[in-house]
């Protein structure tokens, strides 16, 4: 075999959360920052090369590992980004950010065991800016 076996991004739980990450980042963004504004496409955008870092470094596996890794590395540092701009946002708007510990935060992460996730399954997280750009947060986390 010439090139091995690659792809299979679609069953990486990193994959499917940063899809849930994006999609949700996406309503938050459309909901609380406003579509006019710089930090909107910033968040959208870094969220997006994320997953899509993902996608491309699982294709290129087949054919260069180093690709493959410097590809991750991308990801990951675009869904720190997307982290970033939500804790802007959260100290931007005197918000509280939930520690690891708290209920709220630990309620949220246990979602990402669920076998039937997707991002609608954190829509009721957009009810409130704070509970939203937690949520955000957490999923962000989980991704990486």
């Amino acid at each position: 075999m010439v090139i091995p076996a690659h792809g299979g991004y679609r069953n990486l739980q990193s994959y499917q959360m940063a899809t849930i990450s994006y999609d949700f980042g996406l309503e938050f963004a459309n909901k609380y920052i406003g579509t006019r504004s710089r930090t909107h496409d910033q968040i959208v955008q870094a969220l997006r090369s994320g997953k899509q870092n993902i996608v491309e470094g699982s294709m290129a596996s087949g054919t260069s590992k180093k690709t493959e890794l410097t590809l991750l590395g991308v990801a990951r540092a675009s869904l720190e980004e997307a982290l970033q701009d939500a804790e802007d946002y959260i100290r931007q708007h005197q918000l509280q950010v939930w520690s690891k510990t708290d209920p709220r935060s630990q309620e949220i992460r246990n979602l990402a065991y669920k076998s039937d996730k997707s991002y609608t399954t954190y829509m009721s997280y957009l009810e409130t800016s704070e509970s939203a750009a937690n949520c955000l947060l957490c999923n962000i986390n989980q991704t990486n």
